[in-house]
């Protein structure tokens, strides 16, 4: 048996610059993000004598079984997807996360593709390093949303704290940040209760990507309030850059229970940064709190970030 695991990632800023459409345009984007200790996991195994072997079955466990002889009838998209390009034989694939997975925000469609990618990739004992998984990883998930923007794989498969740059012909370079600021705040994920298919939101806001310019300077003041250690200037360009988010799409807050907990988290006094995360319209909210201070009418869950990336082992 295969085990895989990828953390989550949270976007802090400027997101939609990693949009393809975005780079092409202006020659680059960059985004502040990091992996956080909520992760998705993947188990993959080949039975001996059973529906793998003998029944020549795949069988796929999420929040539903599937049982098929054929590849291309797996209802599992992205699970299809990924055992499609590996041209798998029958075996078990089971997934699971930490979190609501399901429209989150937190890119868990590309955590997933980046855990089963190590799994299969380890199956057939071939060395991928962490780099070419999420270079396969982006690829495949563009079969499943040509929206899809590059902050998603290579924030997730790539762990830590950490400002990427995105420029034209798919460069990528990492600059990896202090992770100070986490000692000093709480920073907690609250699921809105709202689940949607970004492909709506991302569509709108390519469109008019025009919009999501201002998001890249953003980006820079906020980067060097970080290393000055300017935390609470850092905090400020959070909300001024979640103010930027919502006027590059309607579409974002479109949702009225999603506007009711925005105005709500914007009026508490506790909360000294919040934005939605991922595209917007569902998933969950980020909040960043003085220490043990937080005081909201909702459940929320204490996140922070975790150095590492995607692994793998065989038990």
């Amino acid at each position: 048996m295969y085990t895989a695991s990828c953390p989550l990632r949270i976007s802090l800023f400027g997101g939609s610059t990693d949009n393809p459409a975005f780079v092409e345009k202006y020659g680059y984007g960059s985004v502040i993000s990091f992996t956080c200790d909520l992760k998705t996991y993947i188990t993959l195994h080949e039975d001996k004598v059973g529906y793998n072997v003998q029944g020549h079955k795949y069988i796929i466990n999420y929040s539903k079984r599937e049982e098929t002889e054929n590849i291309n009838d797996i209802q599992n998209e992205l699970v299809r997807i990924v055992l499609n390009h590996f041209d798998s034989k029958p075996l078990t694939v089971s997934m699971t996360s930490d979190a609501y997975s399901q429209g989150s925000g937190l890119a868990s469609s590309s955590s997933y593709i980046i855990s089963l990618i190590k799994c299969i990739s380890m199956f057939n004992n071939l060395n991928l390093t962490d780099i070419e998984i999420c270079d396969l990883a982006y690829k495949l998930e563009l079969m499943m949303n040509p929206y899809c923007g590059y902050q998603d794989p290579y924030g997730c498969g790539i762990g830590g704290f950490k400002r990427i740059h995105f420029e034209k012909g798919g460069i990528i370079k990492y600059d990896f940040l202090m992770t100070d600021f986490f000692k000093e705040y709480d920073a907690h994920l609250i699921f809105t209760g709202v689940t949607r298919n970004s492909k709506n939101v991302l569509k709108d806001i390519t469109e008019n990507i025009e919009k999501s310019k201002p998001l890249l300077t953003t980006v820079d003041k906020a980067y060097d309030s970080l290393h000055k250690k300017d935390y609470g200037n850092f905090l400020n360009y959070l909300n001024k850059s979640w103010i930027q988010k919502k006027k590059t799409s309607s579409v974002i807050t479109e949702n009225q229970s999603i506007k009711d907990m925005d105005d709500i988290l914007n009026e508490n006094e506790t909360v000294l940064a919040h934005k939605l995360c991922g595209a917007g319209n569902g998933g969950f909210f980020l909040v960043f709190s003085e220490k043990n201070n937080l005081k909201i009418p909702y459940q929320s869950v204490k996140i922070n970030v975790t150095p590492n990336g995607v692994s793998g082992i065989k038990l």
